[in-house]
């Protein structure tokens, strides 16, 4: 599988966030560069999962006809979106242990927020 032109961009962008994270948020620890742009690779990897079962969600809610079926899709879109915030905490402490640390959920979610408008501002700006 190829990587294309677009995620090298994200991952980049994804270094600059992360490591400006580090630099001013306490509670995001990386113990050296090298660990953050391993950081970055895995948050990469893990957001566009997220993207794509978010997507999946919204798709089925979008499509659920009845008040259950509405009510049901959007209780499992906020699963999936709280949800991941918490399997990326924990992702990253299995894979790095107390080397990364992205905080705790408020932290986290922070990150997460402004990696997404980050990466969709410089797709913007770049096409």
């Amino acid at each position: 599988m190829r990587a294309h032109p677009s995620d090298v961009v994200d991952f980049f962008v994804y270094v600059v966030v992360l490591n400006l994270a580090v630099e001013y948020l306490p509670a995001v620890i990386s113990e050296g560069f090298t660990l953050s742009l391993l950081t970055a690779l895995l948050l990469k990897v893990a957001l566009e999962l997220v993207l794509v079962l978010k997507g999946r969600v919204i798709a089925r809610f979008k499509a659920a006809e009845t008040r259950p079926g509405k009510v049901a899709a959007g209780l499992l879109v906020w699963v999936v979106a709280a949800g991941s915030k918490l399997a990326v905490l924990g992702l990253v402490d299995v894979v790095f242990g107390a080397r990364v640390s992205l905080g705790g959920f408020v932290s986290v979610t922070l990150l997460v927020v402004c990696l997404l408008l980050s990466r969709a501002g410089v797709r913007r700006l770049l096409d």
